[in-house]
């Protein structure tokens, strides 16, 4: 329930505070005194993004706030999910400043406009002569159904799941979508695969097996160096006798200096290391053989690796290994991708079949309390003058195998306004005034059906006149015992039902326009339904008529 909403520098309101009662209040005015400004500045407050062209002449910032009563409506979560203060009495304000800038607060933290419009959707419904036309369309109409019937949570619950199917249901096609591309990819990835898996690249060294190969077709030269060394070192006159010659001679003069026995000393490690060369290099030699069949072998496993490195343009082994590690991947995505096609596929029958009986169970309760609904509306239509319409909720099935966001239920409004005249789709056949009642039928039944604690109707009443607007206001005044109910209205027999009347008065000051909203006495509600009665010039049978109404 809104307790009250001030306004400040918006448009031509200066400074203005609303206290609203709790049951059924009419707001008036002349045509363009300002009643348009006032459900925009409460729009505002609702989530209704900004027109910066809204801010007043007194500042650069237009600031609406209003106060509302959440006791009843079990928000605790809601706060403690988006981490905002909770209070019975919660304080809702917009900043809207001319620069081009609007910021939204709940309960004095910033919220951003979306959080706002999730909260304030729960609160309080705006109806213009706009939404009227909504009963046109086939979600509306499926929506006061399920309200009506008591199984919207149930629909509600069934969109989401049925929302998560429709998800899962293209991931699945993305998936094998994938999987064709990867299938199309598989044959020439596998050969490159195996093409690098006959290389043994973990297994062998590639660049050792290049020296082999040199070594191998270079046998005969290496031979022969090797024999070149032993030649050297072993020959008569060779490095071997040469450095025991000369190590005896020292060997005289041995101890004469320290020199010398460091030079001795060297002489000696040269001679030693020397054998120990000619000793390997003799080893060695007789090693060394000819292997003609190892050499075919290096050279074909060196082509195919040197050909593979070109291929994928590559320049050493860990490159291709990582590539095989890549390719080996990729043939682990495939296999992945078809487990979880088919384990996704089996997730969605599954899913499907508890949906179509979820979706079976909501037809059947629709169509079992139609009748009821029925019955229920035609009443109040017939309190509003409309007793021989015919309003039915056709209700029909889908396709066996389809599914919409509402289950396997198709709904059409038939209407007919008058006896004998059969019904056909609503929004073919209803006037302008017959909408406004259906509209309002509808949501007087639905406003005891849903946690909704408000309910603003902008100008609903439009097309109707005399009896029938008598009986609209009754009407309203019935709601307003349940829920707030709040209308702008231009008939007087609306307007007389009220508990609270306030007055939208626009008038010129120092050649500035300015709005105020007043609240009227007793006194002068009289005077202001005999004004709507009977126009600027009041009389006095319009005074008596409004005494009238008013009881």
């Amino acid at each position: 329930m809104i307790k009250s909403l001030s306004i400040e520098n918006f448009v031509f309101i200066d400074k203005l505070l609303i206290n609203f009662n709790n049951d059924f209040t009419v707001i008036t005015g002349e045509t363009g005194s300002g009643k348009s400004i006032l459900l925009n500045s409460l729009a505002l407050v609702l989530g209704k993004r900004a027109d910066f062209s809204v801010v007043g002449n007194l500042s650069n910032k237009s600031v609406v706030e209003a106060i509302f009563c959440i006791k009843e409506f079990n928000l605790e979560d809601f706060f403690s999910k988006h981490d905002l203060d909770y209070c019975n009495d919660t304080i809702i304000r917009r900043e809207i400043i001319k620069q081009g800038k609007s910021r939204a607060f709940i309960n004095d933290t910033p919220v951003h406009l979306n959080i706002l419009q999730e909260f304030s959707s729960q609160l309080i419904n705006i109806h213009s002569q706009f939404h009227s036309l909504e009963l046109k369309k086939s979600d509306f109409q499926m929506k006061v159904l399920d309200v009506l019937s008591g199984t919207y949570k149930d629909q509600e619950e069934f969109s989401i799941n049925f929302s998560n199917l429709i998800h899962k249901k293209k991931k699945l096609n993305d998936l094998k979508v994938e999987l064709s591309r990867s299938i199309s990819e598989f044959d020439y990835n596998n050969f490159q695969l195996n093409e690098l898996i006959e290389l043994e690249l973990n297994s062998h060294k590639y660049d050792e097996l290049q020296n082999e190969l040199i070594e191998l077709e270079n046998v005969d030269s290496i031979r022969f160096s090797y024999a070149n060394i032993i030649e050297y070192f072993q020959c008569d006159a060779g490095i071997h006798e040469r450095l025991n010659k000369l190590k005896l001679l020292l060997s005289k003069s041995e101890n004469f200096t320290d020199h010398l026995n460091l030079l001795f000393d060297r002489i000696n490690s040269l001679l030693i290391e020397s054998i120990d060369i000619a000793s390997e290099a003799d080893f060695t030699l007789n090693k060394i053989e000819s292997n003609p069949n190892r050499i075919e072998v290096l050279i074909n496993l060196l082509d195919r690796y040197n050909r593979i490195l070109q291929k994928h343009n590559k320049t050493s082994q860990s490159e291709l290994i990582k590539l095989q590690n890549q390719l080996s991947d990729f043939s682990f995505h495939k296999e992945e991708l078809e487990k979880n096609i088919q384990e996704l596929s089996k997730e969605i029958l599954k899913e499907e079949s508890t949906l179509f009986n979820l979706a079976e169970n909501l037809h059947t309760k629709r169509l079992e309390s139609i009748p009821e609904i029925e019955k229920k509306v035609l009443q109040k239509l017939t309190d509003l003058k409309l007793g021989n319409t015919v309003l039915k909720f056709n209700l029909t099935k889908t396709n066996a195998k389809e599914l919409n966001e509402y289950g396997n239920s198709i709904l059409e409004l038939l209407f007919s306004p008058n006896v004998g005249v059969n019904p056909v789709s609503i929004d073919n056949a209803v006037s302008g005034g017959e909408l406004s009642r259906v509209m309002l039928v509808l949501k007087s039944l639905m406003s005891s059906q849903v946690n909704l604690r408000s309910i603003f109707f902008d100008e609903i009443d439009t097309g109707v006149s005399g009896d029938v607007a008598q009986k609209m206001g009754n009407m309203m005044k019935k709601m307003g015992k349940d829920i707030q109910v709040i209308a702008i209205t231009h008939l007087p027999q609306v307007a007389a039902k009220a508990t609270q009347h306030l007055k939208v008065i626009k008038f010129v000051d120092n050649n500035i326009t300015k709005i105020v909203v007043k609240e009227l006495s007793d006194n002068e509600r009289v005077e202001e339904i005999a004004r709507l009665m009977s126009g600027s010039e009041i009389k006095d049978v319009a005074i008596d008529n409004a005494r009238v109404l008013m009881k």
